[in-house]
């Protein structure tokens, strides 16, 4: 999500949970005494944050759902929480963590100060363009893996696109109910990347409940979806045109590969070695790109190693995986370097303690999980998007031109076939006198 504020993409695959693990969640829980339905505290301090008391609302906890502990941060509007609206925010991935949108992505009121880190625990300072100066946002920690999130059950572990949707709807309607005070404000589901897949289909759950009348009757305003997965083919037949466009790859290679592909890049036929040879020299052609931002270095993806000692995260540097501190040299700036003060601030016992996590139900905290048992079962949500546009809900698709994740070519393209009216025509928007879209 290149030109948007902050924003992370990420992929997972496939893994099972050892059995032991879950016994010892199951052991953890009732020696805590856990409750069935959720357990939510209020943070006045977190380490790194050096302002003292904290200057806003943030409350973190649990909602059980099912076999599930669905791990939350809460962060109340800094203006008028009581006619403010609030949104649910799912992060990408699958299996990126919530804590990107508190810090990377639509913020929390915090961020990294990464400009004067030099080791040790990361220091957080005010984050000036946070959408909690206007709006409420439960970050939620789904599907479970991500994060703090956890099962206590060896199944639970196992999840998709359409049981993660419906966790999530559940979730929200769990933790409303525990709220009371948050049921009349208008609601927005949101979320960005691949939970573009997820976002559509938890709306439509709420908007289906209120229609049959399920009580509380939650006040559905809207959704937003930031540079969202939405049709599996689409989307990846739009890279191509993405690459074309943004001149990565010649007119020549492009119009070979539309011609022998059929304009289609995905399920190709393994006879068809001509479409099979064009798509082998695109490939050639971007691999050495940070396709979450075409313009932006490609760095290693990089996360701290496992110190087999101690069962946690070490802050030891492995300059093949792990870069400790940005250089000094602006030039030389990577993206990788903010994310990997998330993983030493995250692992963080005192960080954990403050964040309320049960201890020992998350061994290893990471930014984004890619080893969730995880079932990619939906393959579009373009009908759904069609059954929503019906309802007369408020709807923003945004995304980054210079991302090659989601490109936005496949944006624009399943908007026109929702056959829309155009109100108004494609226009520059401004900020501060530039023209910045």
């Amino acid at each position: 999500m290149s030109n948007m504020a902050r924003a992370v993409h990420s992929k997972s695959s496939l893994s099972t949970k050892p059995f032991s693990r879950v016994l010892l969640f199951s052991l953890v829980m009732l020696l805590l005494g856990a409750s069935s339905v959720l357990s939510g505290s209020i943070v006045k301090y977190l380490p790194g944050y050096e302002g003292g008391e904290l200057p806003f609302k943030l409350e973190t906890g649990y909602v059980t759902v099912g076999s599930l502990e669905l791990f939350y941060y809460f962060i109340e509007s800094q203006g008028n929480p009581e006619e403010d609206p609030i949104f649910l925010w799912l992060t990408g991935g699958p299996g990126c963590s919530s804590f990107n949108g508190v810090i990377y992505e639509i913020g929390g009121p915090l961020e990294f100060d990464i400009d004067n880190y030099v080791g040790g625990l990361p220091k957080l300072r005010p984050y000036e363009y946070s959408w909690t100066k206007t709006a409420s946002v439960l970050f939620v920690d789904s599907p479970v893996g991500t994060g703090f999130s956890y099962s206590t059950t060896e199944e639970g572990w196992y999840t998709s696109d359409s049981s993660s949707a419906e966790q999530a709807y559940e979730f929200l309607r769990k933790w409303l109910v525990e709220h009371p005070q948050y049921l009349a404000l208008q609601l927005v589901i949101g979320g960005d990347s691949y939970s573009g897949m997820v976002v559509p289909v938890v709306t439509k759950y709420v908007a289906d409940a209120n229609k049959d009348g399920v009580v509380p009757r939650l006040n559905l305003k809207g959704y937003l979806v930031g540079s969202p997965r939405t049709d599996s083919v689409l989307d990846e037949n739009s890279k191509i045109v993405f690459a074309h466009r943004m001149a990565l790859i010649s007119d020549e290679l492009y119009e070979a590969a539309k011609t022998s592909c059929n304009e289609t890049y995905v399920n190709v036929d393994p006879s068809n070695t001509e479409c099979w040879t064009a798509l082998g020299a695109i490939k050639r052609c971007v691999k050495d790109l940070y396709a979450n931002d075409v313009l932006e270095p490609k760095c290693v993806y990089a996360s701290p190693k496992m110190n087999p000692e101690i069962g946690r995260r070490s802050v030891q540097e492995d300059t093949t995986e792990f870069i400790l501190s940005p250089p000094r040299i602006p030039e030389y700036w990577c993206r990788n370097f903010n994310y990997a003060l998330s993983y030493t601030w995250s692992n963080d016992l005192t960080v954990q303690k403050a964040l309320h996590v049960r201890p020992e139900t998350v061994m290893d905290w990471k930014r984004c999980n890619k080893s969730l048992a995880y079932t990619k079962d939906v393959q579009s949500v373009v009908e759904v998007h069609r059954n929503l546009s019906t309802l007369g809900l408020e709807v923003l698709v945004e995304c980054g031109d210079r991302d090659m994740v989601v490109p936005f070519v496949g944006t624009v393209e399943w908007i026109k076939r929702l056959n829309l009216t155009v109100v108004n025509d494609w226009r520059p928007w401004f900020v501060d006198g530039q023209v910045a879209g």
